[in-house]
């Protein structure tokens, strides 16, 4: 399918996750390297591309699992978006709890690293919509520590 002849309402998707950890009050967050989309992409959270046999949770479970070596749970959607260094490109975020904190990078994922989600922006170079932004922050109110 050519995507360049429709001006519109035509993306590709990701399902990314927000892997909360309630205890420990931290996000996982992965660093990529050369991203071939998004040039200004370093750090990110883990997910990728759904395919088109099953739903979109089970897409981010499996997508998570290659690249975090994690299970997970997934609990509800927060917030979609397109990425203004990439239109074409639309994002849909969840927030998820990790069954068993035993994380190893994989995939296109170089490195792992668990931080405060009020960090996230000291992290990430490409851009971060000011609702994640204010999502992030608000999870500090529900962790366990």
């Amino acid at each position: 399918m050519n995507l360049d002849k429709f001006d519109r309402g035509v993306f590709i998707t990701n399902v990314l996750g927000i892997i909360f950890d309630s205890k420990a009050g931290q996000i996982l967050i992965g660093r990529r390297e050369n991203d071939p989309y998004i040039k200004e992409l370093t750090w990110c959270f883990p997910g990728g591309r759904p395919g088109y046999n099953e739903d979109l949770e089970s897409y981010l479970m499996s997508e998570i699992k290659n690249k975090t070596h994690l299970d997970i749970r997934v609990k509800n959607i927060v917030f979609a978006k397109t990425y203004p260094e990439n239109r074409q490109f639309l994002s849909i975020y969840y927030l998820c709890e990790p069954l068993i904190a035993d994380e190893m990078p994989g995939g296109n994922i170089k490195e792992l690293k668990w931080i405060d989600p009020s960090k996230v922006e000291e992290y990430f170079t490409s851009s971060i919509h000011p609702k994640i932004i204010e999502y992030l922050k608000s999870l500090q109110n529900h962790s366990e520590v």
